[in-house]
């Protein structure tokens, strides 16, 4: 006879299983060790009953040569390793079949990270008393610190670095009121769903110029749609000088704004960084990231300098 494990998702609304599980429940003595197991509401109102028991690891083994018993598991990971174990010492070990309830889908982490975060802005002192000022100062840094892993080629403390980045995202939408984290995740799939006609739509799109261009003719129209009537509305000025210049010279170009605009702008070194971001875009280079990559350059030779004296 068979001892069948049924696992289940904790990320996976209760009670959503698989037909395979209800099958396996309805086999045999149903078992688990958690009394708040969140299936079991759920079993009980299809009429299976569940077993709460702290067994013996042979008990069980030696129970499931003679019969057929479902464990419902619950994070029981060296529980069930120690039972295969007992069974192996068996003379008529029996056989062991795991039945997946139900399984992650991806991206199921985080809700584990919106669950983290809402306990630490309960019972946290220090999370409970931020707010999207205080905050702000880390969304950024962290932000930074992802650039700088992805110019540095450092591929796996990228993952590390994205992580703490989404931290703050759901940080904020929790700090929020009049919306959460699933309001935050319905806005951007709607814009992306709206913004790829070809792939959710009808349109044809055969190169990323095409993409693009669509992208930027549904932007203009959902601009136009809320009532903004500049290109460069929505281009925020808080960021560093010279990625600001070159979105606003992007955008305007867009727009088809005459380039003498950009002409004899500011005075002295302002005007001269102006014409240096123009000049860059002309020649395809993100100015920020031409300058930032020069800085490294002088940081490592006035380190180099520094380890010679």
């Amino acid at each position: 006879m068979p001892l069948i494990v049924v696992t289940t998702s904790p990320r996976v609304a209760p009670g959503l299983l698989s037909h395979q599980a209800w099958q396996a429940l309805r086999s045999g003595p149903v078992l688990t060790r958690s009394a708040a197991h969140p299936q079991l509401p759920y079993l009980a109102e299809a009429g299976i009953e569940v077993e709460v028991v702290e067994p013996d690891v042979r008990e069980l083994a030696v129970r499931a040569v003679a019969e057929t018993v479902v464990w419902l598991a619950e994070d029981d990971e060296a529980f069930m390793r120690a039972v295969g174990n007992a069974a192996i010492g068996l003379d008529e070990p029996p056989l062991i079949e795991v039945v997946p309830g139900s399984y992650d889908l991806p991206g199921a982490r985080v809700l584990d990270l919106v669950a983290v975060m809402d306990r630490l802005r309960t019972e946290c002192p220090w999370d409970r008393k931020q707010t999207h000022e205080s905050l702000v100062p880390y969304l950024l840094e962290e932000a930074y610190e992802v650039l700088e892993t992805i110019e540095q080629g450092d591929y796996p403390a990228l993952r590390e670095e994205l992580g703490d980045l989404l931290l703050q995202v759901v940080f904020h939408a929790r700090v929020a009121e009049g919306f959460d984290m699933d309001d935050v995740a319905e806005g951007i799939v709607g814009k992306l769903v709206r913004r790829h006609p070809h792939v959710f739509g009808s349109v044809r799109a055969e190169s990323a110029d095409e993409v693009n261009d669509n992208w930027e003719t549904i932007k203009a129209a959902e601009r136009a749609a809320k009532g903004s009537e500049s290109a460069l509305d929505g281009v925020p000025m808080g960021q560093p000088a010279l990625s600001l210049a070159a979105q606003l010279l992007r955008r305007a170009e867009r727009a088809g704004a005459p380039e003498a605009l950009s002409a004899a702008v500011g005075q002295g070194v302002a005007r001269e960084l102006f014409d240096l971001v123009r000049r860059a875009a002309e020649a395809g280079l993100d100015a920020e990231a031409e300058l930032r990559a020069a800085a490294r350059t002088y940081r490592d030779r006035v380190r180099t300098w520094e380890s010679s004296r």
